[in-house]
């Protein structure tokens, strides 16, 4: 504990807002850095740290001791075909995912190591992709009012583009994290939730990699603060329902959008541009600037089955342009799975 910067306080149904600042001041005049979150199992840290405890305990149980990987790791720069092709077939028995080993056994990675390593770990990533992708029997009419499975299925996508090899929170316990945080800052409204996330903690457009197919991974963009336009929307959506708060997604052609209510009146928030602010009787105003479609779609809420389709299809374009045929197809397949 003396060791140990942060502080958890996790108040009960019935503890009062000044017993939970009492103790939140008494701690910080201790010099630990303090955070509020629900009372739940793992809290926030044990709730993070876990799945990397996980996957370092899989590896064992499956035969991988540390002192075997890190001998796998250090063949990495050993050319030889036959050593590559062992190499590559042993650690396409991890899973695909070596974070918790790395998170364990800290050690620095050539440019040329990190890339080969996180390439000959895709192969096991793809299989895991396809076992956890499951979707209801009648495909995607089931996930239009279903959105944990919506989320789990993005979980699924998160890891299959996390490298396998880089410590980060996955996707729920990042969320969980943010929704806490929130909480603590007494975020209590949608608008309140737009200024914390664009503001505060300055989530925002990645104009600079705007094909980048991480922008598809949730936790990465969490931890990076940054995705395209609908990763962005689905952040807020998606902490928005962890704190009771409607926000919903609007599937504008070419532009993903949010739109929350205010005294009855519908606004729309653009999350890539800082989230801004538009009233959206003003924009159906424009007549001109709109074409029919545009004006349909700006009224319509977004159901997790028109979301996730979309997800998809803006990552396998993206997979495309980063000359990663294989995962392009592999997205393909799984949009075919919501086509029923």
């Amino acid at each position: 504990a003396p060791l140990m910067k942060l502080v958890e306080l996790i108040p009960h149904a019935s503890t009062s807002a000044q017993s939970l600042t009492l103790a939140r001041h008494l701690t910080e005049a201790t010099g630990k850095t303090v955070i509020t979150c629900p009372d739940r199992p793992g809290f926030i840290v044990n709730r993070c740290a876990r799945p990397y405890y996980g996957e370092a305990l899989a590896l064992l149980e499956e035969g991988h001791s540390a002192t075997e990987i890190d001998a796998l790791v250090r063949l990495l720069d050993d050319e030889t075909p036959l050593v590559r092709e062992r190499v590559a077939a042993r650690l396409a028995s991890s899973g695909g995912d070596l974070s918790g080993w790395f998170a364990a056994h800290p050690r620095s990675l050539t440019p040329k190591e990190r890339a080969l390593l996180i390439d000959m770990l895709r192969p096991p990533r793809r299989e895991a992709l396809l076992a956890h992708w499951v979707v209801p029997d009648r495909s995607a009419e089931d996930l239009e009012l279903d959105w944990d499975q919506f989320e789990a299925l993005l979980a699924v996508l998160s890891e299959f583009l996390h490298d396998g090899i880089t410590t980060r929170v996955p996707l729920a316990p990042a969320l969980d994290h943010l929704a806490a945080t929130a909480v603590a800052a007494e975020v209590t409204d949608e608008m309140a939730l737009r200024k914390f996330l664009f503001v505060t903690w300055e989530f925002k457009g990645n104009k600079d990699s705007y094909h980048d197919p991480r922008n598809s991974d949730l936790a990465w963009s969490i931890a990076e603060r940054r995705s395209n336009p609908i990763g962005l929307c689905l952040i807020y959506i998606l902490v928005a329902r962890r704190l009771g708060l409607h926000v919903e997604g609007v599937s504008f052609p070419g532009h993903f959008l949010c739109r929350v209510f205010q005294e009855g009146f519908p606004l729309i928030i653009d999350c890539f541009d800082a989230g801004q602010i538009h009233l959206q009787a003003t924009l159906l105003e424009r007549e001109s600037d709109l074409t029919r479609q545009q004006r349909a779609q700006l009224q319509k809420s977004a159901a997790p089955a028109t979301i996730l389709v979309r997800v998809l299809n803006n990552l396998t374009a993206c997979l495309q342009s980063a000359d990663l045929d294989q995962d392009a197809q592999l997205i393909q397949r799984l949009r075919a799975t919501l086509e029923g």
